[in-house]
């Protein structure tokens, strides 16, 4: 048997994974650690390997693989996600990671790996074909970046990757809205969605509900903008000047 080969077939792996091929844990630890010492094998944390790739010598696994696979609840999530989905096109070396069970920032292969807290554990999907890649789905996705859009994405970042997608599920949106339970983030949700509800196939019933939601709340969609604009039709303070390259500015103007 050639542990390297059977080792391979998993882009991600533990020891044990390395025990199912030997009659005690001992002989496949010091096999590992022959396959390491040849760099055929690399340890990524702690228990957490990846193979090197014989003629690339790269490591076989992805970032998104490496993501999904750091505890067992763990999945690629924010920009990191939007990255995944190919609607942002810069690619950034600190890779998300949301996960019910902490784990400690490591650095591997460039990239930076951060854990975010899962708050809810609605909305993650296990990618067919990826070699394991759990992820939040589109829709989930969309709703994290903008609660988080002053800490982890950024304002022009979660906008850009909204306007490169299409139709999304707003069932799965309201689900997610009702699970954060949060006026303010029906109001930022419904209010950014708004801008592209054709192309994202968003019904008015859509929109009525984050209103109702609301009700009489007012709030900021950034905390770090100093000067704002207020929009009636969502009691919403926006960046002045947030979608001054957006035909003109009148998708907003039409609202204030």
């Amino acid at each position: 048997m050639d542990l390297y080969f059977e080792l391979m077939q998993y882009p991600v792996f533990s020891m044990d994974t390395v025990k199912k091929y030997y009659d005690n844990e001992e002989s496949g630890r010091s096999a590992l650690k022959r396959l390491i010492r040849r760099n055929r094998v690399q340890r990524i944390r702690n228990n957490l390997y990846t193979c090197i790739s014989g003629e690339s010598m790269a490591p076989l696994a992805n970032r998104f693989q490496i993501a999904s696979s750091i505890t067992k609840t763990a999945c690629v999530s924010y920009h990191t996600a939007m990255e995944y989905y190919g609607v942002i096109d810069q690619v950034f070396y600190e890779v998300y990671v949301s996960s019910e069970t902490k784990f400690n920032t490591f650095i591997y292969d460039g990239y930076t790996y951060t854990y975010v807290p899962d708050k809810i554990s609605l909305g993650i999907e296990k990618i067919e074909f990826s070699g394991g890649v759990r992820i939040t789905n589109k829709e989930r996705t969309i709703v994290d970046s903008i609660k988080y859009i002053d800490k982890i994405s950024g304002m022009e970042e979660v906008d850009s990757a909204i306007s490169l997608m299409t139709g999304i599920d707003e069932d799965k949106v309201l689900k997610y809205l009702k699970t954060y339970n949060n006026k303010s983030l029906y109001q930022k949700v419904g209010f950014m969605l708004y801008q592209y509800k054709d192309q994202l196939q968003l019904s008015e019933r859509f929109f009525d509900i984050c209103k109702f939601h609301f009700g009489k709340n007012k709030a900021y969609l950034s905390a770090d903008s100093h000067e704002n604009i207020y929009i009636k039709e969502w009691k919403l303070l926006i960046p002045k000047g947030m979608f001054d390259l957006k035909n003109g500015g009148d998708i907003i103007n039409d609202r204030i």
